[in-house]
């Protein structure tokens, strides 16, 4: 049997822990047809819990139920490429016989262009989009559109798409539209004058799963293999991932590792060597890609929140640096919408990554 877990971004793992019913009002939306209040969603969450894989969940619903689908990461001129994969639809279905069937499986390559949507190329955009979901409407289908990583997104291209998705639903026309992004540029979107409409989306707040449900998960995973694991050791793997998703593979893939190294047999010894290289891949590939943007300021602000075993206060953080209250208000305001940390309340906030407390402590500046 081959090792089942995947621990690279946006990969689908074999199984979803504790995400079970999120995409029940999209898929009901589906059935529905325009106007379906699960067809506009948007995923939030912390980097590492998931949200791309959910969206790879909905666009395997979508292709199921016969739907078209377009997919894009929200870099520069994201706006041009959905058009030329809408256009490339066209000519797909044009080269199809016009009785009603199911649009399943379409893939296109992206195509970029050079800038952003002048006012004439969106009217073509507007009209492109209209003549292809009048085509699947015909057909009995529709088109979902997921915009990936919106934090890193041109605030003008995700007003053109909204206004162009909010006309597309006031004619009754088959459309999907489900974003994804860090919590604090989801918040920025909402109340955004421009993205009004969004409001109406289905938010959906995507949590760590709980602890207990990844061990039963790494236990029956790992039964049906035949690999023997004490039931100590699995509770340890288990908690070691803090029910995150990308740690959750990562853990899960190492443990497979070190089980076909040994026989199909996890020792302790075992575990402790793939809690240790799971937790370097996510310092490399998430811990380490997080920070790189952020300034030397940035990181006095993380260390200085590090101190704590838990939420940090703003005046923990203003006595450790002996910055003023308002820059270390600016540079919560900067980390937040980088995703690196998240509020908790009552002016506090902490680490919105799992193991970056810990990295930041092993790694004092110095």
């Amino acid at each position: 049997m081959d090792n089942p877990f995947r621990p690279t971004a946006g990969a689908t793992p074999p199984e979803v822990i504790g995400r079970s019913g999120l995409l029940d009002e999209f898929e009901y939306g589906l059935q529905l047809g325009s106007g379906a209040p699960g067809l506009l969603s948007i995923f939030t969450g912390a980097r590492g819990i998931g949200k791309t894989v959910m969206l790879g969940a909905a666009h395997d619903l979508a292709q199921e139920h016969g739907w078209a689908v377009v997919a894009e990461t929200a870099t520069g001129t994201f706006m041009g490429r959905i058009g030329e994969k809408m256009r490339r639809i066209i000519q797909e279905l044009d080269d199809q016989p016009e009785s009603r069937r199911r649009i399943t499986g379409i893939s296109i390559a992206g195509f970029s262009v050079t800038s952003q949507l002048s006012p004439e190329r969106q009217v073509d955009w507007w009209e492109l989009g209209e003549t292809l979901l009048k085509l699947l409407d015909e057909r009995g289908t529709g088109l979902l559109i997921t915009v990936d990583e919106i934090h890193a997104a041109d605030r003008a291209e995700l007003a053109q798409l909204a206004a162009n998705v909010q006309h597309f639903i006031q004619d009754r026309l088959p459309i999907a539209l489900i974003f994804a992004g860090l919590p604090s540029a989801v918040s920025d979107l909402l109340n955004e004058g421009v993205a009004t409409f969004l409001r109406r989306a289905d938010k959906i707040d995507l949590h760590a799963a709980a602890v207990r449900d990844v061990e039963t998960s790494f236990t029956e995973t790992f039964a049906a293999a035949g690999i023997t694991i004490d039931p100590d050791l699995v509770h340890k793997a288990a908690t070691t991932t803090g029910g995150y998703p990308f740690l959750i593979q990562l853990v899960g893939y190492f443990l497979w590792r070190e089980a076909e190294n040994n026989n199909g047999g996890l020792s302790s010894a075992a575990v402790d060597r793939a809690i240790a290289a799971a937790i370097r891949r996510n310092e490399r590939v998430v811990i380490e890609a997080a920070l790189a943007a952020a300034s030397a300021k940035d990181q006095e602000i993380l260390h200085a929140m590090a101190i704590d075993d838990g939420p940090s206060t703003a005046g923990d953080i203003v006595r450790r640096t002996g910055s003023r209250p308002t820059l270390v208000a600016k540079y919560r305001t900067r980390l937040l919408a980088a995703g690196l940390i998240e509020s908790t309340g009552h002016g506090k906030t902490d680490f919105a990554i799992p193991g970056l407390r810990e990295y930041l402590r092993k790694n004092q500046p110095h």
